[in-house]
């Protein structure tokens, strides 16, 4: 019994953290910031619902926790790249922003 409220205490966390990272994407007023309140609402999010299942049913923690595991490591890389890809294709930030560090490394490439 303890083990199923626990599980459901922690779904619910992961659901109420994608919720306000959901709300983080329609709230920010570009991309950029778009991109910072999804990736780090969604990825605490989908990691806690993941294990909170894995908790509930036991059998199921290993591939919870692989699974959580994948998402900690996949879902920053692949938003670092939707932000990179957007700043090299020219998306402006939004009028309200006041620090752009990104220009410091227009030019750079990468090493030879």
């Amino acid at each position: 019994m303890l083990r199923v409220v626990l599980g459901t205490v922690v779904t619910f966390a992961g659901a109420l953290f994608l919720f306000i990272g959901c709300l983080g994407v329609f709230r920010m007023p570009d991309v950029y910031n778009r991109l910072q309140a999804g990736t780090k609402c969604t990825t605490l999010g989908a990691f806690l619902t993941a294990i909170g299942v894995g908790i509930i049913e036991p059998t199921w923690f290993w591939k919870t926790l692989v699974i959580a595991v994948f998402i900690l490591l996949t879902n920053p890389i692949s938003n670092h790249a939707l932000g990179r890809a957007s700043r090299k294709s020219g998306v402006p930030l939004c009028e309200g922003s006041v620090v752009d560090r990104s220009q410091e490394f227009d030019g750079y490439e990468g090493r030879p």
